[in-house]
C-alpha cells in the first residue's frame, strides 16, 4: 500500500512538472513571439485617418494621391495583407513583404471617399474604432460600420470609447474605457474585436500588459516594419498623411524591410523625470549581418539629430545627450544591408512636469 501511493505521489509531481513545462513553453512562445533570426520579409503597414479632408492635413490625404500610393503597391508587386488571417499567420515568417492598410477613428470622409474604391478594388483593411463618437458629427454610423464590417477583406478593430489619451488616467479609468468599448461592440456588432490600436499610439508597461491579456495583437503609431520577432502587442506602422505621404517619402519607406531584433529595453514607455532620457538597450542576432552599420535619430531635445550609438557585440546602446520634451519622443534607426534597407522605431511618452 505504502508503496503504491508514494509510486502515485510520484507520478502526480511527474504529470505536475510536464503541465508547468508545457505551460512555460507556451508562455514563453506567446510573450516572446519567435525570437529567433527569422530573415522574415515581414509586413509593412501604413495608417491613414481622413481623406480630402484639406483642413486637418496631420491626419489628412488626398485622394488622389491615396489612389496613386496604391498604384505604387501594385506596381511593385507587393500583397495586400489580409487583416482576416493576420493573427493566425502571424509567427510565419513571410518570402515576400505584404502591405497591411489600416485606417484609425472611423471619420466620414473614410466612408464616403476611400470605402467606395476601397470595397470596388478588393483591398484589404483594418478599420479601428472608438466607440463614443460613432454617429456624431464627422464620424461613422454603426449602419455603416456593420457594412463595412460584412466584406470579405476589411476587419474593425478595437480603438478604445473615448480616444482620449488614455496613458493620462489611472489603472481604473483605462479598463473602464476599453471595457466600456467592448461591451457597446458587442451589443452593435455581436462580438469584441481582437486586434488593438493604442489611441496616439500611447501606452504604458501596464497598458501593454493588460491589453495582451484582452486581445491577440495591438498596433502603435512608430514606425517600422512587423516581423516574426516583433512584440506583438507594440506592432508598427508608418503613419501617412500631407506631410508624410508625398509620393516620393512613400516610394522610399514601401520598399522598407524589417530590422529584426531579439529585445527591446526599456519595456517602460511611459518615461517621467525619474529616468528622462532612457537608456535605450537593443539586442540583435548573432546571424545578422552589418549591424555596427545601423544609423538611428531622435528628437531628445526637441530637434531630430542623430543618435550617439555603443555597440558591444550583438547589443546597441543608445545613450541621449538631453531630455525628451513632452509628448511623445521617437528614436528611428535605418540600417543598408547589402542594398535592402531596414527600418525600426520606437515611441516613448513623456509625462509632463
Amino acid at each position: 500500500m505504502i508503496i503504491k501511493k508514494i509510486a502515485l505521489f510520484e507520478a502526480s509531481i511527474i504529470s505536475l512538472f510536464i503541465l508547468i513545462f508545457c505551460f512555460s513553453i507556451n508562455s514563453n512562445a506567446e510573450d516572446n513571439n519567435s525570437k529567433r533570426y527569422s530573415k522574415d520579409e515581414g509586413i509593412l503597414s501604413i495608417m491613414y485617418h481622413r481623406f480630402n479632408e484639406s483642413k486637418y492635413p496631420s491626419t489628412n490625404i488626398q485622394m488622389d494621391v491615396f489612389k496613386e500610393q496604391i498604384q505604387i503597391i501594385k506596381n511593385l508587386n507587393y500583397n495586400f495583407n489580409n487583416p482576416r488571417f493576420f493573427i493566425d499567420q502571424f509567427n510565419k515568417p513571410k518570402n515576400k513583404k505584404d502591405i497591411l492598410i489600416t485606417i484609425d477613428d472611423g471619420f466620414k470622409s473614410f466612408y464616403t471617399e476611400a470605402w467606395p474604391f476601397l470595397k470596388e478594388n478588393k483591398i484589404p483593411f483594418i478599420l479601428f474604432i472608438s466607440t463614443e463618437p460613432v454617429g456624431k458629427n464627422g464620424y461613422m454610423n454603426w449602419d455603416e460600420i456593420k457594412e463595412i464590417e460584412k466584406s470579405d477583406f476589411a476587419l474593425i478593430g478595437h480603438h478604445s470609447h473615448t480616444h482620449e489619451y488614455l496613458i493620462e488616467m489611472n489603472n481604473s479609468e483605462f479598463i473602464n474605457d476599453i471595457e466600456t468599448a467592448s461591451k457597446i461592440f458587442m451589443d452593435k456588432l455581436g462580438y469584441i474585436p481582437k486586434i488593438f490600436s493604442y489611441p496616439f499610439g500611447e501606452y504604458s508597461q501596464y497598458m501593454r500588459n493588460y491589453i495582451s491579456n484582452n486581445f491577440k495583437v495591438a498596433f502603435g503609431q512608430h514606425s517600422g516594419v512587423i516581423d516574426v520577432n516583433k512584440d506583438r502587442f507594440e506592432l508598427p506602422r508608418f503613419p501617412i498623411n500631407e506631410k508624410y505621404g508625398d509620393l516620393k517619402r512613400f516610394k522610399s519607406l514601401i520598399n522598407y524591410s524589417p530590422l529584426e531584433y531579439k529585445s527591446l529595453k526599456p519595456s517602460e514607455k511611459k518615461i517621467s523625470n525619474k529616468n528622462n532620457p532612457p537608456r535605450l538597450v537593443v539586442e540583435f542576432f548573432k546571424e545578422q549581418k552589418n549591424i555596427s552599420n545601423i544609423n538611428c535619430y531622435s528628437n531628445d531635445g526637441g530637434n531630430w539629430k542623430k543618435s550617439n550609438l555603443e555597440f558591444n557585440q550583438e547589443t546597441l546602446i543608445i545613450n541621449f545627450e538631453d531630455k525628451f520634451l513632452p509628448r511623445r519622443g521617437r528614436i528611428n534607426c535605418s540600417l543598408n544591408d547589402n542594398g535592402k534597407w531596414r527600418w525600426f522605431g520606437t515611441q516613448f511618452t513623456i509625462q509632463k512636469n
